[in-house]
């Protein structure tokens, strides 16, 4: 990386506010509250994020006044022609590439501020090139990545924690103790100010509406848009960290705007038509998470739990993950609220996970599981099932089978 950005003159070093964003969950969701708040307080934002869901041009949102823009693929194809000429040949990963790609665009186009999403870890990551970022935020730590980041919380941690930079504002969410005591001892040593939720800030659920807190008062917010209980915990994470910063001057109303209007692809997301829903049992729910790990399932059956609370359904899981997860962590989660599984593989996928390993993970959980050949499949299956009420469908387990879904329902991200 620091070989390439040299040939390209070094955009890393031309780019407006950079505030980089860690973590195992919510740091894309966390990403998208910042981008929606300090959008609606009038300044131009280019996020770069990962991974993909349906296009690679999703990866990549352009500042403009009134509201970014995902960059089109002319402008994207020059771009990675100009990294890949400049690259000459060399060894080079796909996302390091990209990245490269997302220094060179954000540095040709005028903003505000850069929103720089870590791609795996933190501390040899590809975007870990800016030498002080305006804020390094990292979201809720759990395990995963374990073949690259070690195998415990406290290695895990301490990646993540290798974006923070000497005297540059920490602002963190709440996190396991042994998590929280790397992250500690990471700031302390590079005399970085630390944020800490819990501690310098507090968000809370008061009748519905999010509520903020810090040394310097009070915000009574709407509720996120977003679904689930966890939402409030990363808009608050995004409010902590603008929060922290003189750089931007954001009114309460713009908080609150950012806050209602964030959108986030594939994380609890209802789909609501489209001719995959089409395959399903008609009155039914069919919602969309691209959770994989163990803490993402706890997010999304906590948020299942409260849609059951309010309106209760029959539960079906449509499940597919890659191989390198571990199945019954995630599938843990929900025993408490289904026993019928359908499993599928994700399609057009190297390293998917076989559908008879999820199904003796979701066997040993004690789970009624069955396979299907595909999403569609499965959904036809759950269609012809008899129920006194229409099923709530949950499809979740991988971002990959994330886009697949929404390329087939023809519901791009945008």
């Amino acid at each position: 990386m620091q070989r390439l950005l040299q040939r390209l003159d070094h955009p890393e070093r031309k780019l407006p506010p950079v505030i980089h964003v860690a973590g195992t969950n919510g740091k894309g969701s966390t990403v998208a509250y910042l981008r929606a708040i300090l959008e609606a307080a009038g300044y131009r934002v280019h996020a770069f994020t990962s991974p993909y869901l349906v296009r690679l041009n999703e990866c990549y949102r352009l500042g403009r006044a009134g509201g970014g823009v995902l960059v089109d693929d002319t402008e994207l194809g020059a771009t990675l022609e100009r990294c890949e000429n400049a690259n000459a040949g060399e060894p080079i990963t796909l996302f390091e590439m990209e990245t490269a790609a997302a220094f060179d665009l954000f540095a040709r186009n005028p903003a505000d501020a850069v929103l720089l999403e870590v791609g795996l870890g933190g501390r040899l990551d590809a975007t870990n090139l800016i030498e002080t970022p305006a804020a390094s935020v990292i979201s809720s730590i759990g395990i995963d990545h374990t073949e690259f980041l070690g195998p415990s919380l406290q290695s895990i941690a301490t990646e993540k924690a290798g974006i923070i930079k000497r005297g540059v504002p920490v602002i963190c969410a709440g996190q396991e103790p042994e998590a929280l005591d790397a992250i500690e001892r990471c700031a302390r040593r590079l005399r970085a100010p630390l944020f800490r939720a819990g501690q310098e800030w507090h968000v809370s659920v008061e009748r519905g509406r999010l509520v903020y807190q810090d040394e310097r008062g009070l915000l009574d917010l709407a509720a996120p848009r977003l679904f689930g209980r966890h939402q409030f915990d990363n808009a608050g994470l995004a409010v902590a960290t603008l929060r922290a910063l003189d750089v931007f001057k954001i009114e309460p109303s713009a908080f609150e705007a950012g806050v209602v209007n964030a959108e986030w692809p594939a994380r609890m997301q209802r789909l609501g038509s489209g001719p995959l829903v089409d395959q399903g049992p008609a009155g039914g729910e069919i919602w969309l998470d691209g959770g994989h790990n163990a803490e993402g399932g706890r997010v999304a059956a906590a948020a299942l739990g409260d849609l059951e609370e309010r309106v209760s359904r029959p539960l079906v899981l449509i499940v597919g993950m890659m191989a390198n997860k571990d199945a019954g962590g995630f599938l843990a989660n929900f025993a408490g609220l289904t026993r019928h599984i359908i499993a599928v593989t994700i399609p057009d996928r190297d390293g998917a996970m076989p559908t008879d390993r999820l199904m003796d993970a979701a066997r040993a959980l004690g789970m009624r599981v069955e396979s299907a050949v595909s999403v569609e499949s499965a959904l036809r299956t759950v269609a012809q099932l008899a129920y006194e009420v229409p099923p709530r469908i949950l499809i979740t387990g991988s971002l990959y089978l994330a886009g697949h879904v929404l390329a087939a329902n023809g519901t791009l991200p945008g």
